[in-house]
């Protein structure tokens, strides 16, 4: 059967056994270290966006993902539910509610704690995902209900089923600035793992933000929910046409930004830091050929001499070199799915090994540790490890093919 000269060769050098120990040892570190770098990269940045769908989650649990509200320096809709009805009709929007939000003083026996009341109507049920404590259902059959943040609870002392004064700052009729305090029952705990959230946040019904003058003194507007939240920069333009003019629209995307270019920038040094183990298997792979190149010299003299052409011997030593690359790259690639696809049974497993909780409840939000798989993210790591071993084969090919050829035999 037919094969280029320089294909025969180099595979030939690959399955061969003669080569020296220290030699054949260097190969499987190569092998292995390439390997092991890949499947590092692929574990952590599925990890990452995991970590960063659960942050995502557990922002959206609360957070609206699209907000309408008045534009600066427009007066507000005098009907805020048709407004709604019109958002709802948008494509792509799966719901509509409004609601409103007004700065209030929490005051519970010698404590005081400045907060945000938020006033909600038919999005009860986003509480129940980050709900730690209490009854959430009580907020829309009773008027003296609420529901704060667990900081809050925490610094106030509060628990289900105290009794919390609000002090909520009013404007007169005549202009004259005061406050209004009423007092309201705990009726639910939430811990959303945001310090935005937990410390800043708490929740009571529309109809009694309405009751203490939201409408005037604090804000008011609709918050969209969609299919897909990721979509929502597509669906802007359909949102700002069916609200009309006098209101702006802003999404999560807009309000939560810090949070997720931090998440991205850490991902990306991460994969920076991993890729450098790819790197030095990579100068492994240098390390490895040079003493193959080396141990050859006898051999490529003769092939030369045979008319093998210097561009055929560092191909010959190029395809040596990329069928081991490449080797642990598969075999990287393959590790890294399969652990980044089964992180949650292995963990458990690697906790118990270990003797040590990996993601404490007691310390970290989130007790198990997340992982979405991107195979855009596994094609790009793929890439990059196969361009980096193909380069580490250059230098030993071209070492090989400058070798002379009498100068080789001479002493042989």
């Amino acid at each position: 059967m037919f094969h280029p000269l320089s294909l025969f060769v180099g595979l030939r050098y690959v399955r061969s056994r003669s080569h020296r120990f220290f030699v054949s040892f260097i190969t499987w570190v190569s092998v292995l270290g390439v390997a092991i770098g890949v499947a590092a990269l692929i574990v952590i940045l599925s990890v990452m966006n995991g970590l960063g769908g659960e942050l995502r989650a557990r922002l959206l649990s609360l957070a609206a993902q699209v907000r309408v509200n008045p534009a600066p320096e427009a007066a507000a809709p005098a009907d805020w539910n048709a407004v709604a009805d019109r958002l709802r009709a948008v494509p792509g929007v799966t719901g509509a509610s409004v609601y409103a939000e007004i700065q209030v003083l929490a005051v519970h026996q010698t404590e005081m704690l400045p907060l945000m009341l938020r006033g909600i109507g038919a999005d009860v049920a986003v509480l129940d995902p980050v709900l730690v404590d209490g009854d959430t259902a009580s907020l829309a059959t009773d008027p003296g209900a609420i529901v704060v943040g667990q900081v809050i609870a925490m610094q106030l002392g509060l628990v289900v089923g105290d009794t919390v004064e609000i002090l909520v700052p009013v404007v007169g009729s005549d202009g004259v600035p005061g406050a209004s305090l009423r007092e309201f029952r705990v009726a639910g705990v939430f811990e959303a793992g945001l310090p935005d959230h937990d410390a800043n946040l708490a929740f009571a019904s529309l109809a009694t933000l309405d009751a203490l003058g939201a409408a005037r003194s604090g804000t008011a507007g609709v918050r969209l929910t969609t299919a897909d939240p990721l979509q929502i920069p597509r669906l802007r333009p359909a949102i700002e046409a069916a609200a009309g003019p006098g209101l702006a629209v802003r999404d999560w995307t807009q309000d939560h930004a810090t949070y997720f270019r931090a998440v991205r920038i850490e991902k990306t040094m991460m994969a920076v830091i991993l890729l450098l183990i790819v790197a030095v298997a990579a100068f492994n792979l240098v390390a490895m050929l040079v003493m193959v190149v080396n141990d050859k010299r006898t051999d490529v003299a003769i092939l030369r001499t045979l008319g093998a052409r210097p561009g055929e011997v560092a191909r010959a030593f190029l395809t040596q070199g990329l069928v081991i690359g490449w080797a642990g790259v598969v075999a990287g690639v393959v590790g890294g799915v399969a652990i980044a696809l089964h992180v949650g049974e292995l963990a458990p497993m690697l906790e118990r090994l270990m003797g040590v909780r990996i993601m404490d409840a007691d310390v970290y939000y989130i007790s198990a540790i997340p992982s979405v798989l991107e195979w855009s993210d596994v094609a790009v790591i793929a890439v990059v490890a196969l361009v980096l071993t193909a380069l580490a084969t250059v230098y030993p090919a071209r070492r090989a093919a400058s070798i002379p050829p009498a100068e080789a035999l001479r002493y042989e």
